[in-house]
This record gives structure tokens, sequence and C-alpha cells, in this order.
């Protein structure tokens, strides 16, 4: 479970409906028609323009916001590889095969060693990753326009909601009293569509990037290290290769792992 994203979004939540409340009239920005146009008019949309498959997957699409299953220990990772190296330098490539087999929580690495394995020409083997690796940046993609459709969406339900609220007040000029009232209400749909767009559809597709562009890497990680064992390279070429892909307090773990693996 990701901590930072629910803890940021409690957070602009409470923060915001704390100053609603604390000034005093914190009824007056509830209004439950608001609420229909916004929030059941971007649903309707959403539903109108997304694909059967893509709506049956929201729930994996929010959770992939809030949890990081399936992420990547950067390090680690680095490490399985030069020590695949090390036994591919000793005892040839074939001997990776029983390593493969055994990588059950990383379906990418094993199917690009058992590639290797049986002796896929390289470059057919960056061709098959390669693929592999851009139809997963085209699912990411997708399943992140429906975010990116809900916050275009909801801030136009909320003009949407203004403008009826609008046409119902001028249409009742005569009673001066309900004109303050009224244009209150009429302004709490642009309110309640710049919620829903500021505080869950933004901030969610921001995250899905990060969690992709993260993925991404450590595919693209394992792909060098693959065809760098290929090629028979020594395995701290190897490893200088991959710590490219490392942040600078990732490569000093690693320059600290390997250090005390070596005394």
């Amino acid at each position: 479970m990701d901590l930072m994203t629910i803890i940021g979004v409690l957070i602009s939540w409470v923060l915001v409906i704390g100053a609603m409340a604390g000034g005093g009239e914190g009824m007056a920005y509830v209004d439950f028609p608001s609420v229909l146009i916004t929030i059941g008019g971007t649903t309707g949309a959403l539903i109108a323009s997304s694909p059967t498959e893509r709506l049956k997957n929201v729930g994996g699409i929010f959770k992939s916001a809030f949890f990081t299953k399936g992420s990547k220990d950067m390090v680690a990772l680095v490490q399985t590889i030069v020590s695949f190296a090390e036994k591919a330098r000793r005892e040839g490539l074939l001997s990776l095969e029983g390593s493969a087999s055994e990588l059950t929580d990383n379906e990418f690495l094993r199917k690009s060693i058992q590639l290797v394995v049986d002796g896929t020409d390289p470059e057919l083997v960056r061709a098959i990753l390669d693929t592999e690796i851009g139809i997963l940046e085209s699912r990411h993609s997708s399943n992140k326009s429906l975010l990116d459709a809900g916050a275009e969406l909801s801030p136009a339900f909320g003009m949407i909601g203004t403008l009826i609220g609008l046409i119902a007040m001028l249409g009742n000029l005569t009673d001066v009293e309900a004109l303050g009232p009224g244009m209150a209400v009429a302004l709490i749909t642009t309110m309640y569509g710049s919620m829903m767009a500021n505080m869950i559809f933004i901030p969610i597709s921001k995250k899905l990037s990060v969690r992709s562009g993260e993925e991404v890497l450590s595919l693209e990680l394992m792909v060098e290290g693959v065809l760098s064992i290929q090629a028979g390279e020594n395995p701290r070429i190897v490893e200088e290769k991959l710590k490219v892909y490392l942040p600078p307090k990732q490569r000093s773990q690693l320059e600290k792992a390997r250090s005390g693996g070596g005394e």
C-alpha cells in the first residue's frame, strides 16, 4: 500500500472540507442537485466515452495508484542480473534455465532469460522485449486516459450546473432576496467539479504516470542486462551498465552491498 498517495488525498480533502466548515456555514456547500449534475453527469459521460473493458478495470486502475503491488527493488534486480551474468560466465548460458524457472515473481525477466537460453538471435530478443514494453506503455496510457477524461469532464459538468442554476435564478429576478442564495447554489456545482478534478482525477492520473515510468525503467534495465549476459560480457561491466538506471542513492546502496559481500 502506498501511504503517501492515501495521505496526500486525505490531506487535501480534510483541509478543504475543514476550511468550509470553519466558515460557520458548512451546510451552505451541500446541494444534492449539484451532486447529481457533477458526479452523475461525469460518470455518464465517462461510461459513454470509454470501452467496456476499460470500465470493467476501473477498480484495478485506482488500485494501481494506491497499492505498490509488483513494484521492483531496483538494487535487488541489478544484483540478480549480475549473479546470472556470473553464473553464465562460469557455466554457460544453458545453466540459467533452472534459475529462470525460479523467477515466479518476475515473468518478464523469466521470459527474457528463457529466450536467451533457447538461443534466440540478440536482435530478435530485443525486438520481442521492446514490443512487450511498448504494449505495456500503451495499456498504461489507455488506463490513464480514463482519469484524464474525468479531469476534463468534471469541471465541464460543474459549469453546466452553474448555467442551470443561473437560468433558474434569472427566471425569478422579481424576488431580490433570493438572488444571493441562488447565485451561491449556482456556483456550488463549479466547486464540486473543480474538487473532483483537482482532488481525485488529476492526482491519481499523475501517480499512475509515475508508476508507469518506474515499471518501464525496470523493464528496460532487464532488457539491457539480459542482452549483456547473452553477449558474454564481464559481470563487472554488466553491473556498471545497469547502475546507469539507478539514482545516486541506490548506486551507493549497491556499492555497499557488493563491498559487504566481498568482505
